[in-house]
């Protein structure tokens, strides 16, 4: 198989993974900004809503706002940190925050890891992992340019398909 192949095989997953966001977080009546918070929150556990903003990549006020619809939910809480009494952290309200219907995609895709033998989960696992650093580390980047260019008071510009230049509406 050649390395093209497996990078649009990622692409492809990608593309599907967003598809499956989308369609989970109609099901359970919230954004796709409330399920990727929901999400986070579950797989890193109790985090600062500063964290939590850095993350999903939003301002101080929108992530305030986000949690603020997420408290009214009842899905997630805010508590004080443990170490710093001037910070809070939030933490999931409930283990399963609503979204069991997730339920069947993951023993779906629990069925395929155990279709691997042990090596092949290894190299899989690794390079997910490592597929997950790059875009982690390129979202970071993106960001601090993102926040270097507003410093210096020149809003980004994004390029549109049809490769159109504009002004970037969030800069």
């Amino acid at each position: 198989m050649a390395s093209g192949e497996t990078r649009e095989a990622l692409h492809r997953f990608g593309l599907a993974r967003d598809q499956l966001s989308a369609a989970l977080a109609g099901a359970a009546g919230l954004t796709a900004s409330e399920l990727a918070a929901l999400e986070q929150l579950e797989l890193n556990g109790p985090m600062s809503q500063r964290q939590l903003g850095e993350r999903l990549a939003l301002s101080s006020g929108g992530t305030t706002l986000l949690v603020d619809r997420l408290e009214r939910a009842g899905l997630v809480v805010r508590r004080p940190h443990p170490a710093d009494r001037r910070a809070v952290r939030l933490e999931l309200s409930r283990p399963d925050a609503g979204l069991t219907a997730v339920e069947d995609y993951e023993e779906a895709v629990t069925a395929l890891v155990r279709r691997l033998s042990a090596d092949e989960r290894q190299v899989v696992t690794e390079f997910l992992r490592a597929a997950a650093a790059e875009a982690s580390g390129t979202a970071e980047r993106l960001r601090l340019e993102r926040a270097s260019r507003r410093r210096r008071g020149r809003p980004g510009r994004s390029r549109v398909p049809g490769g159109k230049t504009g002004r970037d509406p969030a800069g």
